[in-house]
Parts: C-alpha cells; structure tokens; sequence
C-alpha cells in the first residue's frame, strides 16, 4: 500500500529579495507566505523548519496514540512540540536536529512501560523515520 501526500512552493525573484508561497495538496496551506525574512527575521509567515515541526510534532503524536491504544490503553491526552534547528553549516545550513517535548496523561500507565513505549514511537514514526538529524524527546506524564 502506498499513500502519495503533496505540498508545492512557488518562489521568485531569486535570493534574499524573493518571496515564496507554500500549499498542501488537501488545501490546509494554501499560497501560505515564506522566504528569507520569515526563515531568517521572524516576520509574519511560514518556513520548511516550522513546517517540519508541525510535520513531525503531529506525526508522533499519532504514532504515540496508536502504539498506546495497541497496548491496551484507551483514555490519554497527549500534547507534543517540536523545535526544529537550523544550523549555519559552510556556505549554507542544515537542520541539525529535532526536539520533541511531550505532555501526556494516560490512564493506568506506569513511568517504565510509557517510557518503553514512547522510546518505541520515536523510533517508528515516519517523519522521524525520514529526518536524518538527531531526534530527541523529553516527556512529562502527569498522573
């Protein structure tokens, strides 16, 4: 089984002073603003980093969900962040890494066995699958 997901970019002029617009094929982006200033500035917009959050925060979560619903554990509410870093690297950059930072609550789970199966859904989730960059994960359960 294969399931083909698209997003498109459409970016001009070229360099600092181009300006791009991001979509999702399912249209939850649509012509969403980014270029150098909202990557590099801060101002008002999006870039691949936060995307990449966005894309590997939800992943896990639903990896997580999954895999605590597989063990037996149906009643939870999970909360997941990702910081995404950009790092200088030469002449250009690289992602260097992805934190996760979880907050969960699951009924009847002990620390042991939440934290083998969050370990577990870090390892499998696909985004994190597919980052070839350090993947960490820092969790609270709260009881």
């Amino acid at each position: 089984m294969s399931i083909v997901k698209t997003g498109s970019a459409h970016y001009q002029p070229l360099g600092k002073e181009g300006k791009g617009h991001v979509s999702t094929g399912s249209g939850a982006l649509s012509d969403q603003p980014y270029g150098f200033n909202t990557r590099f500035e801060d101002k008002s917009g999006t870039n691949p980093e936060e995307l990449i959050a966005a894309a590997h925060s939800s992943c896990y979560a639903m990896a997580l969900s999954f895999a605590l619903s597989d063990a037996g554990y149906q009643n939870g509410d999970l909360k997941v962040d990702a910081e995404v870093t950009l790092e200088k690297d030469g002449d250009g950059f690289t992602v260097t890494k992805s934190a996760l930072t979880l907050e969960a609550k699951v009924d009847g789970i002990d620390e042991d066995k939440f934290a083998d199966i969050a370990k577990g859904a870090k390892e499998n989730c696909p985004i994190s699958k597919l980052l070839n960059a350090k993947i960490t994960l820092d969790y609270t359960l709260q009881s």
